[in-house]
């Protein structure tokens, strides 16, 4: 490629903002045309994000050169992504990809002439397809972390029309998924050798969940009952899924493996899982089981990159025409 994408991050010093910044400036066919941050402006990007030291000298901006950005990424927290495009001309900016869950529902009001595919590529049977959409619209809501984990494990039984029963959800998060500012649930002494749940049945990504499926499964999903566990480590989601169904196990785990085989982040494996599996990649694993009516549906993933600036990447190579691992292609901390 001649001439490289610029992409720009509007707030970058946050933690998934740090991830994408470590992505693009390893990505082949990027040029990072600028990195703001209001709380950060003037400090040098490796300061805040140290394991980028040696790897840039770019600086955090207040403002960027909206008229010459290929992909803006906002990285900006929920309602200040809609306040950001309303302020600011972005009429030479190509595409937005935006972080925040702003654009997320169908029900979501545009802003403006931006309208906002839902970004989860997975959730269409063929990639070229969601491609082509996407591309279409030019700007792409990227998915919840919690809400990616949970989809990627249930997207094929509402595909096949199996989901007939209510859906316990049971999924554990690392301290990161809380975003980088302090509250009392994420200091050390808190988090530390412990578990806890919260927004037990009305988490703000249950919606966004509900909907996704239901618009795979082209009709309402039964009940959803998804109880969130915050953990006592750093990164990664694991869910733990079980509903009623009355397929046996091989049915179920040739269903999936059909469903994803054309989709090179998602994987169905024998083995079980464990998060280290998935952790520093764009990967999301599933393991499928079958005991008595019940089918037991475990997925894990990254919550900062398959479930934010992982996917948020593969969105921008998929409207840029990129084969969608570029700059992808991560090891897990796993050995």
């Amino acid at each position: 490629m001649k001439n490289k994408i610029r992409a720009a991050v509007a707030g970058g010093a946050g933690y998934t903002g740090g991830e994408l910044i470590r992505l693009l400036l390893n990505h082949p066919n990027i040029e990072i045309a600028g990195i703001t941050s209001q709380s950060r402006a003037g400090m040098a990007v490796a300061s805040v994000h140290r394991d980028l030291a040696g790897d840039t000298e770019l600086v955090f901006e207040k403002t960027l050169p909206l008229t010459s950005i290929d992909v803006l990424f906002l990285c900006l927290g929920h309602e200040r992504s809609r306040q950001f495009i309303r302020e600011n001309d972005l009429e030479k900016v190509g595409h937005i990809i935006d972080l925040s869950r702003d654009f997320r529902s169908l029900n979501a009001n545009p802003e403006g002439k931006r309208r906002f595919i839902y970004g989860l590529p997975e959730s269409y049977p063929d990639p070229a397809t969601y491609a082509k959409e996407a591309k279409a619209l030019g700007n792409i809501a990227n998915p919840g972390c919690f809400a990616s984990a949970i989809e990627l494990a249930l997207i094929p039984l509402a595909r096949a029309k199996w989901l007939q029963d209510d859906i316990h959800v049971h999924a554990i998060t690392g301290a990161t998924g809380a975003g980088a500012r302090l509250s009392e649930t994420s200091h050390f002494p808190y988090r530390d050798n412990n578990l806890s749940v919260y927004k037990a049945f009305r988490h703000q990504h249950t919606g966004e969940i509900r909907e996704t499926l239901s618009i795979a499964m082209e009709a309402e999903i039964p009940q959803l009952h998804f109880v969130p566990i915050r953990g006592d480590f750093s990164r990664g989601i694991l869910t733990s899924i079980y509903t009623s169904c009355n397929r046996d196990q091989a049915e179920a785990i040739e269903l999936y493996r059909n469903y994803y085989a054309a989709h090179p982040f998602v994987h169905i494996s024998d083995n079980e899982l464990s998060m280290k599996d998935v952790v520093n990649t764009n990967k999301c694993l599933i393991h499928i089981e079958k005991h008595g009516n019940m089918l037991h549906i475990t997925s894990v993933l990254d919550n900062l990159l398959k479930g934010a600036s992982g996917t948020a990447l593969q969105n921008m190579n998929l409207i840029t025409g990129l084969p969608q691992t570029t700059g992808l292609q991560l090891k897990s901390i796993v050995y």
